[in-house]
């Protein structure tokens, strides 16, 4: 159950965020949240899903495939799902719904809603014989046998993806199809090589174009704008895939490869794939807890979403999750206790934020859902959104409401003893917000690809592809895009943000200094 006290946002507030129409005209129309409030309210209607809607998950690609696998092994231990796709005898009464993930097969095992895509298959295959591997559907696994990927080449991944273009459409369209009321779709993927960039913005371009109605949100692996660039044409590709992820997708969850190598090194004392890949895939698990353990409100993807993206372009989100323990990262420190007040204090620090950004003064949060799985009281929940109030731990913009949304959900009672010996805390927390301040990670890519672009380097390999063969506008159309997704984030800051012209005034937020002020509990 969840209700609002003083000060959270209104009804009318959050009509404009379920406006699944206005979304979807963001990539054409600049402002086009900035309408009347008639015209949102009409549309509230059409785009409530389904509670049990599943959704289908893609995993593109190659630097992206360990972490989702590490998703699917997370996902099958918190639902009771062995090795092999079987239910265990105790998981059958956890009032989980294992079907927004999952379906049976005709022997009733369960197969996850998975479609894995790579252009070479050395990662793929070693899923394959990994302890999980058979719990995929044969069918939905994608690579090019004699592949040797995209050459780190956006323009590649591209091209190879108009020429599988039948086989991928094929895969989509059977899952969807198998569906009983499919509500979105799900994307893993990083964007500073050539597959995940390249591969991934064609597949966000024919998602969006086959499902116009669908939810795409995608989980973007950005790469360290901070040091010089592993890959030299890393700047490229980020770039182009920015551009399809700001025209193509309605929620983006920003996972920063800098922020992530502090946080294992800083709260894990380690370095190395295998532990970020577990950072990543615990904060996909948590974004979907309130999914597959439904309460009364954020219990399908359109309302997550909705909840957190007031206008259509402003749909990067950045994600904290506290506390990391033995359960979900082997190496973490061990916790002896947590409480609402400190989860929910923790979240708000820049150390546990998987983005790494420099926001200005003048930078403040959008909007904010704390996820809290455990053993929390609502009345907790009240305190401590009291206690971060009164310390002015979160500055808001100034033309909206001023709230942290609180959504409890528990955790997998699978995950308890006797199942496991290591128990999760009591209380643990992810924070998806929507920050102005991330569009200082967007200034850095475009300042790489600007120093790259001024010297010329680089350009042949590009220019080879189909995408280029009559010239360089993709690069230059993609930095007007991300220039344009800058300036809007540096205007949301401003007062007169949603003012349609002279003489109209933004609409005020519910607590003056703009500080927290919502609370929402069970």
């Amino acid at each position: 159950m969840t209700t609002t006290a003083k000060g959270a946002m209104s009804e009318d507030a959050t009509v404009c965020r379920t406006c699944r129409s206005s979304v979807k005209r963001s990539s054409a129309d600049r402002n086009p949240a900035r309408s009347s409030p008639s015209r949102r309210d009409n549309a509230v209607t059409a785009v409530r899903i389904d509670t049990t809607s599943p959704l289908i998950h893609h995993h593109g690609l190659t630097r992206s495939l360990p972490v989702g696998s590490q998703f699917w092994q997370q996902l099958c231990q918190e639902h009771g799902i062995d090795q092999s796709g079987n239910l265990a005898d105790y998981a059958v009464e956890g009032g989980d719904r294992k079907d927004v993930f999952f379906y049976q097969s005709d022997d009733t095992r369960y197969v996850p809603r998975a479609i894995l895509l790579d252009l070479e298959p050395r990662v793929i295959e070693r899923i394959q014989n990994s302890a999980y591997g058979n719990i995929y559907n044969p069918e939905n696994i994608f690579m090019l046998k004699e592949g040797t990927g995209a050459g780190n080449n956006w323009a590649a991944g591209y091209a190879r993806g108009g020429e599988i273009e039948d086989e991928l459409l094929d895969m989509i369209d059977r899952e969807a199809d198998g569906s009983d009321s499919l509500e979105g779709f799900m994307l893993l993927h990083s964007i500073a090589g050539g597959t995940g960039s390249g591969l991934g913005s064609f597949m966000l371009e024919r998602l969006n174009d086959r499902f116009p109605k669908k939810l795409i949100q995608t989980y973007s692996v950005f790469p360290d704008t901070q040091t010089a660039p592993d890959i030299v044409v890393q700047p490229y590709n980020a770039l182009l895939a920015l551009r399809r992820l700001t025209e193509n997708a309605d929620s983006v969850v920003v996972l920063d490869n800098a922020a992530l190598a502090r946080i294992a090194a800083d709260t894990l004392h380690v370095h190395g794939d295998e532990q970020t890949n577990q950072l990543i895939s615990t904060v996909m698990s948590a974004s979907t807890a309130t999914l597959r353990y439904p309460g009364y409100m954020h219990n399908d993807l359109v309302g997550l979403v909705a909840s957190l993206i007031p206008t259509p372009r402003c749909h990067f989100l950045q994600a904290s999750y506290t506390p990391f323990t033995g359960e979900s990262v082997d190496t973490a420190k061990t916790v002896r206790k947590t409480t609402v007040l400190d989860v929910m204090r923790r979240l708000l620090q820049p150390k546990n934020q998987m983005v790494s950004t420099k926001p200005g003064k003048n930078s403040c949060y959008i909007s904010i859902l704390n996820i809290i799985m455990g053993e929390a009281d609502p009345t907790d929940v009240h305190k401590s959104l009291l206690r971060i109030r009164e310390r002015q731990l979160a500055n808001f913009i100034p033309w909206g409401p001023a709230s942290i949304q609180v959504a409890l959900t528990r955790t997998s009672p699978y995950l308890q003893p006797p199942y496991t010996t290591r128990p999760p805390p009591r209380v643990s927390g992810l924070m998806l917000a929507n920050h102005t301040g991330i569009a200082t990670l967007f200034k850095r890519i475009v300042g790489q690809y600007d120093r790259l672009r001024k010297r010329n380097a680089f350009l042949e390999q590009y220019k080879r592809e189909e995408p280029f063969r009559d010239g360089l506008a993709q690069f230059d159309e993609a930095r007007e895009c991300v220039v344009g997704l800058i300036q809007e984030y540096e205007e949301a800051e401003r007062s007169d943000y949603l003012s349609g012209g002279p003489g109209e005034e933004a609409p005020t937020n519910g607590g003056a200094d703009g500080r927290a002020d919502g609370v929402t509990g069970r």
